[in-house]
């Protein structure tokens, strides 16, 4: 192939200063690789996990995901698994087979992607003097001439984009380690403030949920950077402490001197049921076991006719409140049991909704809540008018989520 520092656009494009500048480095490295004077850097790469490491790094070189897709379009081009950077790499598909490979993109769209790759110094034009794209074959078959497009400086950039991609996936570590805590200081804290206004305990803990609240409401936007998460991470872990310190001065010297053996003999002698008799026959055992089966008809007969699938494509802003991600029904009943707190919703109306609806059902009105919170003034007030219809049978969970489904598209 004849080698050439680069050919200026065809047509509209222009040649800048930037554009030449990095067609002479290339060229430079190329040479440099060539004569074995390239250090550690070989200037290869395999081209998939290259593209991968790309797509995880490409907000540092201010690519979409349709660039990416496009860029993979024209790697697809190419025979050999590793690009090789010392030589120019090019490829020149017709722009029909492009859009084929690039899952059908508009001509315009390819247009302005290739300008985004070219500006972000990942690709180079290599034009014809007509501007076609094609290759000149020698005797033996051999590729001599070819006009198209280099992909030679996205194999010299692998070891700063396979540096960047690390670095990415350390600070999406480390943010997803953020999360995890302030969403475990807002569930810690939800639940300690619940308990105590179950319980009458002493102190003002109106004061503490409507500072819970005030606090939550901002807690875990989906584009949180993480020092606004190390500051809210900080301010809630002193405000745990607060609230921990509040509820411990609130025991009597009884309950904080009450042992595991005695709180558990107190639970079984409250629950415990007198046994009776159906026919004269039935016993006690047989009774619970009847009771049993009963209750679980019931939970059977309340689960709702949504998939978690459906639920996190709609409801997506639920997930940030599940440490582990949301992977059952059980992630999405922990996740609102905090989010009813956060919204203002008071443990009773909490408690009447799950019995008027079901747990699940209305796991799922808080999760739809969320999403709208911006539009609802009063949440408890909402969800108990739900309550009520739910009461009557007037509710339908399906149909609210298909009313945000719609409201979305």
């Amino acid at each position: 192939m004849i080698e050439r520092l680069g050919t200026t656009p065809f047509g509209g494009g222009r040649m800048s200063a930037r554009l030449f500048a990095r067609q002479t480095m290339v060229a430079e490295r190329q040479g440099k690789l060539r004569a074995g004077d390239g250090g550690n850097d070989t200037g290869t790469a395999d081209k998939w996990q290259l593209l991968r490491a790309l797509t995880e790094a490409r907000e540092h070189f201010d690519l979409s995901d349709r660039a990416i897709g496009l860029l993979e379009a024209l790697v697809s081009f190419t025979t050999e698994r590793t690009l090789d950077g010392s030589k120019p790499i090019i490829v020149f598909p017709s722009n029909r087979e492009l859009s084929i490979r690039a899952r059908g993109m508009a001509p315009a769209t390819i247009r302005r992607h290739l300008a985004a790759l070219v500006d972000a110094g990942l690709l180079f034009r290599r034009d014809s003097a007509n501007g076609k794209r094609y290759c000149l074959r020698g005797d033996h078959g051999d590729v001599e001439e070819a006009f198209g497009f280099d992909l030679a400086p996205l194999a010299l950039k692998a070891t700063e984009i396979h540096a960047l991609a690390e670095t990415v996936r350390a600070e999406a570590k480390a943010l997803r380690q953020l999360r995890t805590e302030v969403t475990l200081h807002l569930r810690d804290i939800s639940k300690i403030i619940t308990a105590a206004l179950e319980e009458a305990r002493t102190g003002d803990w109106e004061g503490m949920l409507l500072t819970f609240q005030s606090m939550s409401f901002a807690a875990l936007p989906r584009k949180a950077q993480p020092d606004a998460l190390r500051t809210l991470r900080d301010r809630l872990a002193t405000f745990r402490l607060e609230v921990e310190n509040a509820y411990l001065s609130s025991l009597s010297e009884e309950e904080m001197s009450a042992n595991d053996h005695h709180s558990e003999r107190h639970y079984q002698n409250s629950n415990t049921d007198l046994p009776f008799e159906l026919g004269g026959k039935e016993s006690k055992k047989e009774a619970e076991a009847e009771t049993s089966r009963q209750e679980g008809a019931e939970r059977q007969e309340r689960r709702v006719a949504v998939s978690l699938d459906r639920l996190r494509k709609v409801c997506p802003q639920i997930g940030d409140y599940c440490p582990g991600g949301m992977r059952g029904w059980q992630d999405l009943l922990n996740a609102a049991d905090l989010v009813r707190s956060m919204l203002g919703v008071s443990p009773d109306a909490w408690a009447k909704a799950k019995k008027a609806m079901g747990e699940q059902a209305a796991a799922i009105v808080i999760a739809l809540m969320l999403e709208r919170a911006e539009e609802i003034r009063s949440p408890g007030g909402y969800l108990r008018d739900l309550t009520r219809k739910a009461e009557r049978s007037a509710f339908s969970i399906l149909a609210m989520l298909q009313a945000l489904e719609r409201h979305k598209d």
